[in-house]
């Protein structure tokens, strides 16, 4: 397919600032050198550009030059969008272009999402007399628990182009999972909500030889702990999965002191809004009844993150046609079941309907179940995926104009 050939045209300039990006991550909602390089990389095309108030984000609005796109003055237009930000992690992958910032990695394939994006736009500018609509690219900081999309959208991102867009897509690379080079679909629930729960509970200190003058925070956190596994096994439906996993589990300074307090943090994830709103019920109530059996107190703070990502059905579809018109149907995974990942992107499909499309990108011949997953600090992900990447991308924005533009 044509597209699929002038993106591999662009292959060696993608690779060049994937590199570049993996090497200087930048974390959160403020990443100046990731901007400056994805704003050098759109320099010259026929990109309207925004730049983020409160944030580094970039967006772009292309405007197609097909009339047949014209109705009634409104143009249809659709919305792109690419993660930029890396995480804080300390990088053991061993690769030549590996971070050169301690303690920042590229974990998670942003660098790849934005290097494709990128590629994306050089393939629509060229063709943009072709573009029954126009199309926003949305370059976006701080997913990684920034919730960098609230702040794109109360800035405009989704009227960028001077109408609401009327489709939305989202890509995300993967370093296992599925053999290199799968695109991945799932419509209706594809990642969970997530979730944070932060518990501090009260006690009093004293001797470690003398428990029964003191108030033990720690045995109560414990218990706390095993409670909320034993909560989720028996008051929610197996078949409506909820995963509590405790990160988190801190009291003390030294193994004979009973200490005042102790910490707990955990995140939630859920696949239904029923089981979300059941655990902001369920859990401050197990945990506020143990401290109250063991006459202590406890702080617990439950914090609503990312919202479910359900996909369009339609838009999935729409997606999984292209997949297979420029890489075959062996190319695509249609998912049973859910992933347990959070995504921020939730917010745009929550506004219009679109859908999220996850790629492979696995080394050639590598192992999907034994390959390290996103976030791991040995995660790598193959620059073979870039090209596809940029393609898909435009020709889901090409594909999609067509259908939403009148007959001229």
């Amino acid at each position: 397919m044509p597209m699929t050939a002038d993106a591999k045209d662009l292959q060696e300039d993608l690779i060049r600032l994937r590199h570049e990006l993996h090497r200087q991550p930048e974390i959160g909602l403020q990443l100046p050198r990731t901007q400056e390089k994805v704003l050098q990389a759109l320099d010259g095309l026929p990109f309207e550009i925004t730049l983020g108030k409160d944030t580094t984000s970039v967006t772009a609005v292309l405007r197609g030059g097909n009339p047949g796109g014209e109705s009634d003055g409104a143009r249809p237009a659709v919305l792109l969008r690419a993660d930029m930000d890396g995480l804080p992690v300390q990088e053991k992958t061993g690769v030549d272009f590996t971070s050169q910032a301690d303690g920042a990695m590229h974990a998670c394939g942003h660098d790849l999402h934005t290097s494709m994006l990128v590629g994306a736009a050089t393939l629509l500018a060229e063709k943009k007399h072709l573009l029954g609509g126009d199309v926003v690219l949305m370059f976006q900081p701080g997913e990684e628990g920034f919730d960098g999309a609230s702040y794109m959208i109360r800035e405009g991102v989704l009227d960028a182009a001077g109408t609401r867009v009327q489709a939305a897509y989202g890509m995300h690379v993967f370093s296992s999972l599925e053999p290199h080079g799968t695109f991945c679909t799932k419509p209706g629930v594809m990642l969970s909500a997530s979730d944070g729960l932060e518990v501090t509970v009260l006690g009093a200190g004293g001797h470690g030889s003398a428990p029964h003058s003191a108030k033990d925070p720690v045995t109560v956190a414990a218990e706390m702990v095993t409670a909320l596994q034993v909560m989720v096994t028996r008051q929610f439906n197996m078949f409506d999965p909820v995963v509590l996993s405790v990160g988190v589990l801190h009291a003390g300074t030294k193994r004979n002191v009973i200490p005042e307090s102790a910490r707990i943090e955990a995140t939630i994830r859920t696949f239904s809004e029923a089981s979300r709103q059941k655990m902001m019920d369920a859990v401050p109530r197990l945990l506020k009844g143990i401290a109250a059996a063991h006459g202590v107190e406890v702080a617990v703070d439950y914090l609503q993150e990312y919202p479910l990502t359900i996909t369009s059905e339609d838009e999935t579809h729409t997606a999984e046609k292209v997949i297979t018109e420029l890489f075959g149907e062996r190319r695509l995974s249609r998912w049973a079941t859910p992933l347990s990942g959070s995504e921020d992107f939730s917010r745009v499909l929550a506004e219009v309907p679109g859908t999220f499309v996850g790629l492979s990108a696995v080394a050639p011949g590598g192992d999907p179940a034994t390959s390290p997953f996103n976030h791991s600090p040995y995660a790598t992900f193959d620059d073979g995926v870039l090209a596809d990447g940029a393609a898909l991308y435009a020709e889901l924005a090409m594909s999609r104009l067509g259908t939403l533009a009148p007959a001229s």
